[in-house]
């Protein structure tokens, strides 16, 4: 394999196949319920990530016990990720939320993966789920989005935040020693390569663990659904989202683990997704650019380059 995949990155830290089980809490987000606004990123649907996820009104260790007896069973897995995915998982009352970390402590369950905005990681959601870690000898990671670094960009899709708060976010998470897992569009109609590639670098520099790689998909009764049906926007064709992965793979650190290269999406729920393709065959057409073009991970990495003057 010529980049580092999160399968293999699993199995070497925990000996074995971990599966990582959704947890969808009922929560909202600062840029739904009018603290930033009201539609939400341009992107994103009313059910945001979840649609692969159990109904919210089930108790966190209800989803638990329920997917990972179904898992368990039909592929005898013993150790398992709880992933808290949808909308803003620490954007509740503190309390709760250490409520909902510990009920997330079942046996077989190695590791909490807490999805969040970088504008809502407060350093007590940090300080609680250090706690639970220690009392619970369970692993943490955080996965933050991003999307774009490009400040343009942030405001065309209304993140609502800058690339600052990721940042920040990020140095945090780190010196808390939790891992980290930034999310980037690859694809935006407003980033340029280069613009993806220096994402790249920029997250390299933060010694990000962790990226997923989103190709846009565009959902039907969103803003940016209405603008792409109002033609106010093109998207690059699928040969040149291919490059711009495999050139990204290219730049950024030998270390970094690529959990997604590809999103998906139902298909009924969407104006645009993958080119019409599936998700698993533009993963293949980006592991075939590697090796037509010879590519490794890390190839061009330069790191950091100070430049002393002595005189």
């Amino acid at each position: 394999m010529r980049y580092n995949t999160y399968a293999e990155s699993l199995k070497k830290e925990y000996g074995e196949k971990v599966y990582k089980i959704p947890v969808n809490l009922p929560v909202t987000c600062p840029n739904r319920d009018g603290t930033l606004g009201f539609k939400g990123c341009t992107f994103c649907g009313e059910v945001a990530t979840g649609f692969e996820s159990l109904d919210n009104q089930l108790s966190v260790r209800e989803q638990l016990e329920k997917n990972i007896a179904y898992i368990s069973k039909k592929y005898k897995a013993e150790k398992f990720i709880a992933y808290f995915q949808n909308f803003t998982n620490t954007y509740m009352p503190l309390d709760l939320f250490e409520k909902r970390m510990q009920e997330a402590c079942l046996e077989g369950v190695v590791e909490i993966c807490v999805s969040t905005r970088p504008d809502c990681l407060g350093e007590a959601y940090l300080d609680v789920l250090k706690s639970t870690s220690d009392r619970y000898g369970v692993n943490i990671s955080i996965e933050l989005g991003l999307q774009s670094i490009n400040p343009t960009t942030l405001k065309k899709i209304n993140r609502g935040h800058g690339v600052a708060a990721f940042i920040d976010s990020a140095l945090r998470t780190k010196a808390h020693g939790f891992k980290l897992c930034a999310h980037l569009i690859a694809n935006l109609p407003w980033d340029s390569k280069e613009v993806f590639l220096e994402a790249g670098r920029v997250l390299s520099v933060l010694k990000v663990d962790y990226v997923k790689i989103h190709s846009l998909y565009i959902l039907k009764g969103t803003s940016m659904g209405d603008a792409y049906e109002a033609g106010e926007f093109s998207i690059i064709s699928p040969e040149d989202y291919v490059d711009r992965v495999v050139s990204f793979i290219e730049v950024v650190s030998p270390d970094m683990v690529f959990q997604r290269l590809a999103a998906r999406a139902p298909e009924e729920l969407t104006l645009f997704c993958n080119w019409g393709m599936s998700w698993w065959k533009l993963k293949d057409m980006i592991d075939e650019a590697l090796e037509s073009r010879d590519i490794s991970q890390g190839a061009l990495y330069e790191g950091v380059i100070v430049h002393s003057i002595i005189e």
